[in-house]
């Protein structure tokens, strides 16, 4: 008898063993009722105005579908866990989302917890969409994986490209972050760049996470360049501090950055602070168009403020999972479900509020930019002159 017990439990273990670590839960499969999307971002933390705007731009796009019928008839599930802008926490958190049952993953908010978490499920072929990892490796290495947002790369050379085309300056000073992927991958290029576009950059500052509470000696080399714009592809909270000190010494500068700076307003105790704040952007909440007004509309009335682009880009993210499944006409009770919704991405055109949008095999995709530059407390569209 106890060998009978014996044996039955050893089968039971086995059979668990099995389910646990098996074959991964590539497509997880379901009853084809519902779809769910997880994602990952720092909800908690000094970036959590990034991921709590990316999960907002999301929720309000599940909403919206769910209201119109779901997608293939399945209703429309977001799981959204925290990160505290931890690679590590990242990782746990999409095992989590495997664990509930995930269909379709969002990647991470930042880049290097995207990275993390695109390599972690690279064996299990689910179909990724990143909305705002802009490092270009974040996402190399997985076929899966999609953008919706600009990479380091193609910012830092639009950053050159804007200035120089609308004649913002000739000369530029530059104050980064040398230990951040982010700032140094969007300095690199944007180096390049000037070097093609006769701007010469005379001036360069820069900081690390250890020294980014007094940027003083920072602030009075670039006062002493004389220059007019000075080129910052920083976060929002790291820049903030540097506005902060900057005033009385560099007042009537422009400070162009990129999309780490999208929030800055947020991040100020004074407004005027940010005032001259030039953010290169795939999305402007006071553009006309009817598509980016409606959601502008609702998103104010759901979160009391205007989105920024991490929001968007967020909104953006559901709506282009929502066409590649349409597209691939699959639901999550079939079997290749993964499969056909990543081949879908290449097949597809979405007109969202970022931008529109088309996507290669490298998962990559191209939409033009904006500018935005705060005058009097408020981001509007930059115009030349």
């Amino acid at each position: 008898m106890k060998k009978f017990v014996a044996m039955m439990l050893a089968a039971v273990m086995c059979l668990a063993c099995m389910t646990a670590c098996g074959a991964p839960a590539a497509s997880n499969v379901s009853d084809g009722s519902s779809i769910i999307i997880g994602g990952v971002g720092p909800l908690t933390g000094d970036y959590a105005n990034y991921g709590t705007s990316v999960r907002n731009g999301m929720v309000q796009a599940v909403e919206e579908i769910n209201a119109a019928g779901g997608i293939n008839g399945m209703e429309v599930v977001l799981d959204f866990q925290d990160s505290a802008a931890d690679p590590d926490s990242a990782v746990a958190a999409y095992g989590k989302l495997m664990d509930n049952g995930m269909n379709v993953f969002t990647g991470g908010v930042l880049s290097g917890e995207t990275a993390s978490a695109v390599a972690a499920a690279n064996e299990d072929g689910v179909p990724i969409v990143t909305p705002t990892a802009t490092a270009d490796a974040a996402i190399v290495g997985n076929p899966n994986t999609f953008r919706i947002c600009f990479t380091d790369s193609s910012q830092g050379l639009a950053s050159a490209n804007y200035i120089a085309d609308n004649k913002m300056a000739d000369k530029v000073a530059v104050f980064y972050q040398s230990d951040i992927d982010y700032s140094v991958g969007l300095y690199t290029n944007f180096e390049t760049q000037c070097a093609e576009r006769g701007i010469e950059i005379v001036e360069v500052q820069t900081f690390t996470a250890d020294t980014a509470t007094d940027f003083s000696t920072q602030i009075n080399a670039i006062a002493d360049s004389g220059v007019s714009l000075v080129f910052i592809p920083i976060y929002a909270a790291e820049a903030s501090t540097f506005l902060t000190q900057a005033q009385g010494k560099l007042d009537g500068k422009i400070f162009f950055g990129c999309d780490g700076l999208d929030g800055i307003l947020g991040k100020v105790s004074d407004p005027a602070v940010a005032e001259n704040v030039v953010m290169l952007t795939p999305f402007a909440a006071d553009d006309p168009d009817a598509q980016v007004q409606a959601f502008v509309t609702e998103y104010k009335a759901d979160n009391g403020a205007a989105p920024d682009q991490f929001a968007a880009s967020g909104y953006d993210a559901i709506y282009v999972i929502k066409a590649a499944v349409e597209k691939a006409g699959v639901t999550t009770a079939d079997a290749d479900f993964d499969a056909k919704v990543v081949a879908a991405m290449t097949a597809i055109e979405v007109d969202g509020v970022t931008g529109t949008m088309t996507w290669g095999e490298d998962g990559e995709t191209t939409k033009a930019a904006k500018a935005m530059i705060i005058h009097d407390g408020v981001a509007v569209l930059y115009t030349a002159g």
